[in-house]
């Protein structure tokens, strides 16, 4: 297909790497789904059935194919509960429904298209004009048409012609305000219906406005501006990203907001501190250059041979406006960035100011993210940024430029702390009592049973202590339980190699669980874990263990 859309070719590496991080991924699902289905299913026997319920958490939690599960179970005779797993997908499609209040917008929808047959189009005067005279042609409150709107009541007027920008390709709508005859509008927002009829959002302020009314209209000029020159922005750091990362570079979504801007494109993998600081480099240099930017309407045939970048599926008309901006390099003929817009832009790239990247980060895979800022609202992040530079070297009682070295050595002295504390109280826990691990070992129907409650260990350092207590049993059952600062409990048993045939224990740590008012638990016949929110009960916990081990 690559010679109806070249951009297949241009992007022939992205499309192989994603290919090859999609499987990646998918093996990493299947043996996921895999450990996970052995949990499931542990006890259950050939003509045995997963409850459809399991099934559908594995599909909908771990993205784990009802299928995949079908095919795994199949050699060891054992089925999946289908219509269990229907039920909890319709259970889960109901609940999402409920959940979805729905706007009621799209019943409202339809008063456009009677209006725009009735009205025509609005013509947008803004490319130029950021003041103008308008007609109102129509009126609407609460999606209804009206005649007039009065003062403090909000709706929406239509226009003959507009000079305030209307949301679409990212940029955000323009506000600003009107004016007649005794009345008064503030404007807070523009959207576009059915392609060119513009709708302006409004409240009146003073007096009233009917159709038919002859309105001055003003763009808010300071807020126009930040959005344009955040949109040229926008357009420096694609080519910059482009020229950076590769020609598999592609927008994928933008917003163009007054304070910030953010820009969305295809690519595989994070971008490193160095590219970041390359591409805001480039997209600098241009605004450094301070050439005008240039607009021009052509056929959109000329468009594509003169190089304009377009947007992959994008529809567009007979005509498009190409923006070029900057020089590609000194002292060249070739603009730095042509693309088709239809936004609205600085004059000059100087009016832009600097351009600071404050954020990467995937939104999708195989999409990433930057955000950045421009102008003043740039300078001011900096400013920020070097008072906090500041504030550190203060407290650190070091200069500037050792403020970095100076934090890594201590986050590295914190964690030899941390690992210090962690072994102490690991000690203290295994050895508490005259007679250290002896004290906590008793034998339960002819089986050693190690039984200790610890507090001021990390849960997820239980299984290390049920380890070590293994080890010193050589054979026997280890139960530890964790008890928190905040009276929650986690327990986790352990059952050397030699015992696993007659005790398992999964089933030892559900019994503990149980005492402590939780349910459940899972893990292998030899290392399982659970928890409750009684942390009081602790001492019937390990009572519970002892008990199933004497019944057995």
């Amino acid at each position: 297909m690559g010679g109806a859309y070249p951009e297949l070719v241009r992007a022939e590496g992205l499309i192989a790497e994603t290919l090859e991080r999609e499987e990646t991924r998918f093996r990493q699902t299947l043996a996921r789904g895999l450990g996970l289905l052995d949990e499931a299913t542990d006890g259950l026997t050939s003509g045995g059935s997963l409850s459809g319920e399991t099934a559908f958490k594995l599909y909908d939690t771990y993205g784990f194919p009802l299928d995949l599960t079908q095919d795994a179970l199949r050699p060891r005779g054992i089925t999946v509960d289908t219509a269990g797993f229907d039920a909890a997908m319709a259970k889960q499609k109901a609940e999402a429904r409920a959940a979805w209040s729905g706007s009621g917008e799209a019943a409202t929808e339809t008063v456009w298209f009677g209006l725009r047959d009735r009205v025509g189009a609005t013509e947008f005067l803004g490319y130029a004009e950021e003041k103008a005279q308008g007609a109102v042609v129509a009126l609407l409150r609460d999606g209804q048409e009206v005649e007039r709107l009065n003062a403090g009541e909000t709706g929406a007027v239509v226009l003959n012609q507009t000079p305030f920008y209307a949301e679409s390709g990212g940029q955000v709508g323009d506000h600003g305000s009107m004016a007649g005859d005794g009345a008064k509008l503030r404007v807070t927002d523009v959207s576009k219906k059915l392609g060119d009829l513009f709708v302006h959002t409004v409240e009146v302020t003073e007096g009233s406005v009917a159709v038919g009314d002859e309105l001055t209209l003003e763009v808010e000029h300071a807020r126009r501006s930040e959005v344009r020159g955040n949109h040229s922005a926008t357009h420096l750091l694609h080519e910059a990203l482009r020229l950076t990362l590769g020609d598999h570079i592609a927008q994928k979504g933008s917003l163009v907001a007054p304070d910030r801007l953010r820009f969305d494109f295809s690519h595989p993998k994070p971008i490193s501190d160095a590219e970041l600081s390359e591409i805001e480099r480039l997209a600098n240099a241009v605004v450094w250059q301070n050439d005008p930017v240039v607009t021009r309407v052509m056929p959109v045939a000329d468009a594509m041979e003169s190089g304009a970048r377009a947007l992959f599926g994008e529809k567009y008309g007979e005509e498009v406006r190409v923006v070029s901006m900057g020089r590609a390099a000194e002292g060249s003929n070739k603009a730095f960035s042509v693309e088709l817009c239809g936004g609205t832009h600085v004059a000059s790239t100087g009016e832009i100011g600097p351009i600071t990247i404050v954020g990467e980060s995937g939104v999708a895979s195989g999409v990433r993210r930057v955000e950045a800022l421009t102008g003043e609202a740039a300078r001011l992040y900096l400013e920020s940024q070097n008072a906090r530079v500041a504030d550190l070297a203060a407290l650190l009682k070091a200069p500037e430029a050792e403020v970095v070295a100076r934090v890594e050595t201590l986050i590295e002295e914190r964690k030899r702390l941390e690992r210090e504390l962690a072994d102490a109280r690991k000690k203290l826990a295994m050895g508490g009592g005259g007679g250290g691990a002896q004290d906590a070992t008793r034998e339960v129907g002819g089986v050693k049973l190690f039984a200790r409650t610890v507090e001021g260990v990390e849960m997820k350092d239980l299984k290390g202590l049920v380890d070590e207590a293994k080890k010193s049993l050589g054979s026997g059952v280890a139960a530890i339980v964790g008890v928190t600062a905040e009276g929650k409990a986690g327990v986790v048993v352990g059952v050397t190699a030699d015992l696993t045939a007659k005790f398992n224990a999964v089933d030892l740590v559900r019994v503990a669980s149980a005492a402590l008012g939780g349910s459940g638990g899972g893990g292998r016949p030899d290392m399982a874990q659970a928890g409750g929110p009684d942390g009081a009960k602790a001492a019937e916990a390990l009572d519970a263990v002892a008990a199933k081990l004497e019944a057995a």
